[in-house]
């Protein structure tokens, strides 16, 4: 892929992001702590041109990249809209993060940079990976001096389509290591239920009681814990939506979302792959908050509709907030 650029823009307490224009991807988010030191919140490769490499051209990591169409599964391999089915790219029958050629593998172009903000632009042409409709797509990254890192994806189209689009940015408050000493918080009173293959059944099911009980600020690592790679619903009425800690940094991530639902991953280990400063990680090294719709919703008519008509603008504005403690 040619011409790939590394963008930085900053706020004036010297938080600093840095996006490749491959799958408008987050590089690094470098964040003070309570002692002005900046830590890389962000796991990330050392440069744009690691992403167009192997090893990590093999992996399913889609590090900090920008997903969709429509981010998460897609069950049976196709959805129907107003009675036309759209077969779309899968494997065994699942569909994932938009496809092999989804938004995460293009080279967004850059509309617009300022010190503190960006833009970038994407085009996804009718039934690209089975998708109905030309799509223009557009994000946003913005820091304000409050240390607040927003993050607006933008579309329209031309014939009535589904999309779902999200950040896939893996969080590390201490910028190496592991997440399992972390406190975490999440505003959700349900998840959704799910096969072995991840597919959601069209049922919610309660977190009381249960790992996924995390109502309450809660360290990651206790005995019950193997991992998550669920779809938090997230509550309506409490603004912030989800909360990460580190003791160690001192440093507290807030998360906002207009979005109903966010799916919280934590992989088991990243492998060996070339990480800013050679970075080491360990078992449980990071955390998504990938704040989207439900996955599969085309094809439950009981979730939020995923439909995207002519004339409208589909919005996902979320917000990455850091303070010290």
């Amino acid at each position: 892929m040619n011409n790939v650029k590394e963008i930085i823009i900053s706020n004036t307490n010297g938080m600093k992001l840095t996006i490749s224009t491959r799958g408008a991807t987050i590089i690094r988010l470098q964040v003070p702590n309570s002692k002005q030191e900046l830590i890389d919140v962000v796991v990330g490769l050392q440069n744009a041109n690691r992403y167009l490499e192997e090893p990590y051209l093999s992996t399913p990591l889609y590090l900090g990249s920008s997903v969709g169409r429509y981010a998460g599964r897609i069950s049976g391999g196709s959805f129907t809209i107003e009675g036309i089915a759209y077969p779309v790219e899968h494997t065994n029958g699942v569909h994932l993060h938009g496809g092999k050629n989804g938004l995460s593998e293009k080279n967004w172009k850059v509309k617009e940079v300022t010190s503190n903000k960006m833009v970038l632009t994407c085009f996804s042409p009718h039934l690209e990976e089975g998708y109905p409709g030309n799509l223009n797509v557009g994000v946003t990254y913005f820091i304000d001096d409050e240390n607040r890192l927003k993050i607006t994806y933008q579309a329209t189209t031309d014939a009535a389509t589904v999309i779902n689009l999200t950040n896939h940015a893996y969080f590390n408050l201490e910028g190496s290591g592991t997440i399992l000493n972390h406190e975490l918080q999440i505003n959700s009173d349900a998840i959704l239920e799910v096969d072995e293959r991840l597919i959601p059944s069209g049922k919610l099911v309660s977190v009381s009681d249960t790992v996924f009980d995390v109502r309450k600020p809660t360290t990651i690592n206790r005995p019950a814990f193997q991992g998550y790679d669920d779809t938090f619903v997230l509550q309506k009425d409490s603004p912030i939506k989800a909360s990460l800690a580190s003791a160690k940094t001192n440093i507290r991530m807030n998360v906002y979302t207009n979005q109903p639902a966010s799916v919280v991953y934590t992989p088991k280990e990243f492998g060996k792959l070339p990480f800013i400063g050679g970075t080491a990680f360990e078992t449980f090294p990071a955390i998504c908050f990938e704040t989207q719709n439900f996955p599969d919703a085309p094809n439950h008519e009981n979730f939020p509709s995923a439909l995207l008509i002519p004339g409208e603008k589909y919005t996902n504005e979320s917000i990455f907030e850091f303070t010290s403690f």
